[in-house]
């Protein structure tokens, strides 16, 4: 997308934003708006960046952290960041196996839904830090909801939120920031988010610090605004419709590509080498006497 195109996007959002919060009664203060940034490339990140967007967010741990890199190195050159970083959070689904790099970039993880990712979210956390690859000590944790008990678009049962926001407050490294849901296929947006409010509401009991909400999208967000939302989570609104192939992942094609036909060049040549090797020898073989190639061989 032109950068005319995402700037004025990003306005109208942030103008979609301060009038939800006017007509909810809220200060805009209150809502953080991330921008996801899933499948968009670097080019677009610059650009958020330029316009003063600091908070991202990715659904993929791979492409998440090659951006963050890439971006390391573009602020080293330019100072585009101006010394105020830029904070990035896992939305996605995660798998456990993807715990310790998540735990090495991200500042929280909004899609928590099992024990089992709290574990190594938090054993994640403690090796980041004693290898040094990690400067802040806690790691923000949203408990995603499954409005509807349908677990698998991800999220833990209404009834399993409780003794699963236990087990956050006793891991390591690990602060329990409040919940995340997406509205179910088919339902009310304004039932889902009002469920999601409750929900909240009832979890402050006995965790009075987790109270942010993480709900709304391009195409909901004043509905979760209306409904207590302190983050909404924007891609389409600002940056277009999502590519179907990654664009990022065909620019990383095209830095990769030339190193990699070159290592095979070299493969290719080394491989030709040693053939030729071969059947000069079996030629020397031949054409050698027999008494002269037992010596040989001896």
């Amino acid at each position: 997308m032109t950068e005319n195109s995402i700037a004025s996007r990003y306005q109208e959002t942030c103008d979609r934003i301060a009038a939800a919060c006017k007509k909810a009664g809220r200060s805009c203060d209150d809502v953080t708006l991330m921008v996801v940034t899933k499948f968009h490339p670097l080019s677009d990140v610059l650009e958020l960046v330029r316009l003063g967007v600091r908070n991202f967010g990715e659904n993929r741990e791979q492409e998440a952290r090659q951006k963050i890199h890439d971006l390391h190195h573009r602020d080293a050159e330019e100072n585009i960041l101006s010394g105020i970083p830029a904070e990035w959070s896992m939305i996605g689904q995660l798998q456990r196996n993807k715990c310790n790099s998540v735990a090495r970039w991200a500042s929280s993880v909004h899609s928590v839904d099992s024990a089992r990712l709290v574990t190594g979210l938090s054993r994640g956390m403690q090796r980041a830090l004693d290898e040094g690859e990690r400067v802040e000590e806690t790691l923000g944790v949203f408990l995603q909801v499954s409005l509807d008990g349908d677990t698998a678009r991800g999220g833990a049962k209404e009834e399993e939120i409780f003794s699963l926001a236990d087990y956050v407050d006793d891991a390591d490294h690990l602060l329990l920031r409040g919940l995340m849901a997406v509205p179910p296929l088919h339902s009310d947006a304004d039932w889902a988010f009002s469920q999601l409010y409750n929900l909240s509401q009832k979890l402050q009991v006995d965790h009075p610090h987790a109270a942010e909400i993480s709900a709304g999208m391009s195409g909901d967000m004043e509905k979760a605004i209306a409904h207590g939302s302190t983050c909404v989570r924007i891609g389409t609104a600002i940056l277009g419709p999502r590519p179907t192939h990654s664009v990022w992942l065909r620019q990383r094609s095209n830095l990769i590509m030339p190193r990699t036909m070159l290592s095979l060049r070299t493969l290719a040549t080394n491989i030709m080498t040693a053939m030729v090797m071969v059947i000069l020898t079996r030629m020397t073989m031949t054409l050698l006497p027999t008494p002269v190639v037992r010596h040989y061989l001896h």
